[in-house]
């Protein structure tokens, strides 16, 4: 059993079955969620005996972080992480006027399938333990002497399509007697997953909602994000409404520009009347080409001209700030280059 993916009440019945005392769950929790702890003989509130006991019937899994890049133009920070079964993921720390953010990824590689995005070229490998999504922020606090107080999850994979190990990983980072960030300051990205965005919603957690919409028109879209032929436009917005009108939280959704795809001016009538009525943001993404689509990325007079346009119709709409670019800072870029140039560090089914 893996200790670091269960909750404080989970720990604390775990140690009732094995003869101890529940409180003696407590404090395993906060040497893992509060101290980032993962050794058991360091755990000195614990009596030696059990400490023993403890080692030889259960398991603290960890991470490490391989390697960092660090960008010239700013201060953002692209990080490989490696699992226990040599598989890697990456991260980006990112750093703004308010704090540190982290962008996490919840599966190695992804299966959705997304033309542009480098972590789904690979197809996905498996989905992350709860305890693989938070050691990513808790052995990068630790890496840099830091306080993260936010977590995006847009690292590799789709975290919907990991729905129960995501949720268990937000609410360990959430508990008080760990690292008790705000669900407020917790971001879901998804490429636009309804089953999942509705069951989000009957959690009831004031948890940021972004999808990935890159284009409001079906046929369209289905050619950029395969998963529009299974769940549509109208019923992405529908969701979009329901959460937003449900939790209070603004949506955002991510538009990545592609230049003479989805700029043109059909393509504002259209975002305009798309998400009319629904408290929400758009937040538009310079295209990074990869190999296998290799798009003219939009140029920035073009990028901030559509913008421009978009606030003449009362739009809510932001760029996305471009950190890390001579880093390969997009998601799965610098993993995929890593995968392809080392040798010993490949994905394992």
């Amino acid at each position: 059993m893996i200790l670091n993916n269960l909750n404080e009440t989970e720990l604390r019945e775990l140690m009732s079955t094995i003869g101890e005392k529940p409180f003696r769950g407590s404090q395993i929790f906060e040497y893992i969620n509060r101290h980032y702890d993962y050794n058991i003989d360091d755990y000195e509130l614990l009596p030696k005996k059990l400490r023993t006991k403890i080692n030889g019937q259960f398991h603290i899994s960890s991470i490490e972080i391989l390697e960092y890049l660090s960008s010239e133009l700013d201060s953002t920070k692209k990080l490989l992480y490696k699992l226990e079964d040599g598989n890697i993921i990456e991260g980006v720390l990112l750093e703004y006027k308010h704090g540190f953010s982290l962008c996490v990824s919840t599966q190695v590689g992804c299966r959705m399938g997304c033309v542009f995005c480098a972590s789904t070229k690979g197809g996905l490998v498996r989905s992350l333990e709860p305890y693989e999504i938070t050691s990513q922020v808790y052995l990068t606090e630790k890496e840099f002497d830091i306080n993260i107080s936010n977590i995006i999850l847009m690292g590799s994979g789709e975290p919907f399509d990991n729905y129960e190990n995501t949720m268990k990983a937000l609410s360990l980072l959430h508990a008080e007697k760990g690292k008790n960030m705000s669900y407020r300051n917790m971001t879901i990205s998804t490429c636009g997953i309804v089953d999942g965005i509705n069951r989000l919603k009957e959690e009831n957690k004031p948890i940021n909602l972004a999808i990935s919409i890159h284009s409001f028109d079906d046929i369209e879209r289905s050619k950029i994000l395969p998963i529009n032929r299974k769940y549509n436009i109208s019923e992405v917005l529908e969701s979009a409404r329901d959460y937003a009108d449900s939790t209070g939280r603004r949506v955002t959704f991510e538009y990545t520009v592609i230049d003479g795809v989805n700029n043109r001016n059909s393509d504002i009538e259209l975002i305009k009347n798309s998400i009319r009525g629904i408290n929400s943001n758009v937040n538009l993404i310079a295209l990074n080409p990869i190999k296998e689509y290799d798009s003219k990325r939009v140029t920035d007079k073009s990028l901030y001209r559509f913008k421009s346009d978009l606030e003449r119709q009362n739009v809510n709409v932001t760029i996305r700030r471009e950190l890390g670019s001579d880093i390969s800072a997009s998601c799965g870029q610098l993993r995929r280059e890593f995968l392809a140039t080392k040798e010993g560090c490949t994905d394992e089914v």
